[in-house]
């Protein structure tokens, strides 16, 4: 049976040159970073070279501002608490009504402490609305955390004015940026950032790694306290195979970022109009241009996403309803509904998402298939009116 993988959102393979890159350091370059010895500063030469090589692909002005992680999460959870757990009289976190859960659930924590959590709401297509966040912002708040694009609907938002109302208000601003790095190109300066997140999975590195863009003069508290790595922020010894892979994998993607977003729009763009065109009351959730490169999401009056992605899986095609990490919860995904989504539409939507080892005959193959997919689930649910049936 053919197999298409569309769920490069949830995970992607390592690239085999990063696979390749990271190779030595399993037994020939082992040392320790912070050992004083030859083999201690051959590795921490390795650990500045990919630190180097990521600050680059966000355009970061030093290679001291990125920080490794054991993930977005991680960055995520530093950056927030980072910043609101030494504020002892500003008790206010603005974000947007779209953001992904490892931000919602730390903003929640802080609700617990005390904290007020401002929520700004977001147009159709899912962009923040500027005016509101204007209004939000005040002497109380302790930070502002928008997301660079949404990891469901690929909506890119207008980061960098989001940047400068923080940066007038004299706000800080975290952004998490894990399903934009990599993709399209981001400017940490140029877009007023003074944290950033991001993850090493999501642009063909290993798992389990991540960095926090930091710029100078930003004092947080650690979350872990230890042996003082990573400038103090991070302690803890820094798992080298995988930032080393993180590295060769943002070197990659900033060298390639603009040949794999073509391929990739020549590939979304044609499987977004062929399903929207082949099934009625089929419609495209995000903005059509402002979306990230490789998303293609479309909801499906009558049914349930699930059902699409079972049914999609059983003729090899990987798919998703929404982001990996609230897929196991049966509630309809805030993000469509923040956008005006009722909840039968926000359960009726598939999120594919494509990567570079993708080919116009995955996306014939899903177009062969999905329209007589929907139409044997439709004929089946009692949702749909008589005619369907």
């Amino acid at each position: 049976m053919k197999t298409v993988y569309l769920d490069f959102a949830g995970a992607t393979p390592v690239d085999p040159r990063v696979r390749d890159g990271m190779e030595p350091f399993y037994s020939e370059i082992y040392g320790n970073p912070s050992s004083m010895h030859s083999f201690g500063r051959e590795a921490a030469e390795a650990l500045e070279s990919a630190r180097e090589k990521v600050a680059g692909l966000l355009s970061a002005p030093k290679s001291k501002n990125i920080v490794f992680t054991s993930g977005a999460t991680e960055a995520t959870n530093l950056a927030i608490k980072g910043i609101a757990g030494r504020s002892s009289n500003k008790k206010e976190i603005i974000i947007s009504a779209i953001e992904h859960i490892s931000v919602t659930n730390v903003c929640r924590y802080f609700q617990k402490q005390g904290f007020t959590i401002k929520t700004v709401g977001v147009d159709e297509y899912g962009f923040i609305d500027l005016e509101e966040l204007k209004k939000a912002v005040s002497k109380e708040t302790a930070l502002v955390s928008v997301m660079y694009a949404n990891n469901e609907i690929g909506t890119i938002q207008p980061v960098r004015e989001v940047g400068a109302i923080t940066e007038d208000a004299g706000v800080p601003f975290h952004c998490d940026a894990t399903a934009a790095v990599g993709k399209i190109p981001v400017n940490v300066v140029g877009d007023k950032i003074d944290m950033l997140t991001i993850s090493s999975n999501d642009m063909y590195g290993p798992k389990g790694v991540g960095a926090l863009y930091m710029r100078d003069g930003l004092r947080t508290e650690p979350l872990l306290h230890g042996g003082g790595q990573e400038r103090g922020i991070r302690s803890g010894t820094q798992n080298l195979p995988g930032i080393a892979g993180m590295g060769t994998a943002a070197e990659l993607a900033e060298k390639e970022m603009e040949k794999r977003a073509a391929h990739l729009i020549s590939l979304r763009d044609p499987l977004i109009k062929g399903i929207l065109d082949s099934v009625p009351e089929s419609y495209l959730n995000g903005h059509p241009k402002k979306r990230l490169p490789n998303n293609a999401h479309i909801r499906f009056s009558y049914i349930e996403g699930e059902s699409i992605i079972l049914s999609l899986d059983m003729i090899g095609v990987a798919a998703a309803s929404g982001s990996a990490c609230t897929s196991k919860t049966l509630e309809a995904s805030k993000c469509l509904t923040a956008i005006g989504l009722s909840h039968e539409e926000a359960h009726g939507s598939l999120q594919m998402t494509l990567g570079p080892s993708n080919a116009m005959e995955d996306v014939k193959y899903v177009l062969d298939n999905l329209p007589a997919i929907i139409k044997r689930l439709r004929a089946m649910s009692p949702l749909a009116p008589r005619e369907e049936n």
